[in-house]
């Protein structure tokens, strides 16, 4: 008898895998082998090829549920859902060793979904509309009080019979919360509960074992971010909206940082007379070691700006005579400047478009005065590009 047990447990993963070849033809072999060596090679059917105990049964049943776990990745019905974490259950009742496998099969039914649903959460709230990732699990055991009659509840699902999804239906309606479906079948449960169902159906996936979520999860991504744009375009919300939600890091400095934060002021601003020699106004630029110098005119209004390149093409053309010519004779009559309130990056914007390397910065209050000078540098060495 032991001998044609033996015989049998030897034959018994090639009938499997025949069997699992004819039942599921439009799945990768590879898949199926993998499968097969995962039930025959385990330490349980192991010891009961030496020898059957009770054991033989939680195999069994951990079988059934890895064949109907194929057929709800492949048909998703939510009946095969359950029979197959129903079975997982037995056997692993039956035989400690299949426990961790109903883990496994419940994680995949929610994960990616999940990953997905995280990513719409955030990419809505970071654009004006609050927005919260509430998992299924959890919600069902208590995490449904951050649920208010003020929120809107978007559930996520493909095969629209998600076990967890549909258990927090009932309490959603009776707090009157609206329903907003992203579902990729038509008909389903979670379609047909939700006040608004958004079609996320595809004709095929692009896993070419037709089991892993990647078309169907690429088009909710899509559909979700269409959402959160839509509404941040209902909303007014705008780049200063945005700004104030990105504070921190180099998205939070290009739409924050304004001139008046890093300009040179005061002492700090080169500043010369009209009237003064060109040698002088050369020290003060040597001075302030910013290659450039505001031209004042009597009452203290700038009319033009020299840089240190415009010395040395002096210098070039005219010789040492020009140090003792004013320094209104070289200038470059109405320089470019901006507001206190303008953004460095659209600062730098300026300078690049008009090929300079300095602005003038006018308090919002007094266009007449200066306030300061930034120069490019002041803006590349915080990192703004």
């Amino acid at each position: 008898i032991r001998i044609i047990h033996l015989h049998f447990c030897l034959f018994l993963p090639f009938f499997f895998y025949k069997i699992l070849k004819i039942k599921f033809f439009d799945v990768d072999k590879t898949i199926l082998f993998l499968i097969t060596g995962l039930i025959f090679l385990s330490p349980t059917f192991r010891s009961l090829s030496i020898w059957p105990d009770s054991r033989i049964l939680g195999l069994t049943f951990f079988t059934l549920s890895i064949l109907y776990f194929l057929k709800f990745k492949l048909e998703h019905k939510f009946n095969y859902a359950l029979i197959n974490i129903i079975t997982c259950a037995f056997s692993a009742y039956i035989s400690p060793n299949f426990a961790v496998f109903s883990l496994f099969f419940l994680y995949s039914y929610i994960k990616i979904y999940g990953l997905i649903s995280k990513k719409i959460a955030s990419t809505m709230s970071s654009t004006g509309t609050p927005s919260q990732f509430v998992h299924p699990s959890e919600a069902i055991h208590g995490d449904l009080g951050m649920i208010t009659k003020e929120d809107v509840f978007m559930i996520i699902s493909n095969s629209g019979e998600t076990l967890e999804l549909i258990q927090l239906i009932p309490s959603i309606k009776r707090k009157k919360i609206p329903i907003i479906g992203l579902i990729g079948k038509r008909g389903s449960t979670l379609a047909q509960e939700s006040n608004i169902w958004l079609d996320t159906s595809v004709e095929k996936e692009a896993c070419t074992l037709e089991l892993a979520p990647t078309a169907s999860t690429t088009a909710t991504l899509a559909l979700g971010d269409a959402l959160a744009i839509s509404t941040l375009e209902l909303r007014g919300f705008g780049k200063k909206d945005f700004a104030e939600l990105h504070p921190g890091g180099m998205l939070g400095q290009r739409l924050l940082l304004t001139v008046d934060k890093i300009s040179h002021k005061g002492s700090d601003m080169p500043l010369v007379p009209h009237k003064i020699s060109i040698r002088e106004t050369l020290f003060m630029i040597s001075e302030k070691g910013l290659g450039l110098t505001g031209v004042l005119d009597d009452n203290g209004k700038i009319i033009g700006v020299i840089t240190d390149g415009d010395i040395r093409r002096g210098l070039e053309e005219l010789g040492n005579g020009i140090l003792d010519a004013p320094a209104e004779s070289i200038m470059t009559a109405q320089p470019k400047w901006v507001i206190s309130s303008t953004l460095a990056i659209s600062a730098l914007e300026t300078m690049e478009e008009h090929s300079i390397t300095s602005l003038f910065v006018y308090s919002e209050k007094n266009t007449n005065t200066p306030y300061g000078v930034v120069h490019i540098h002041d803006i590349l060495d915080i990192g703004l590009k």
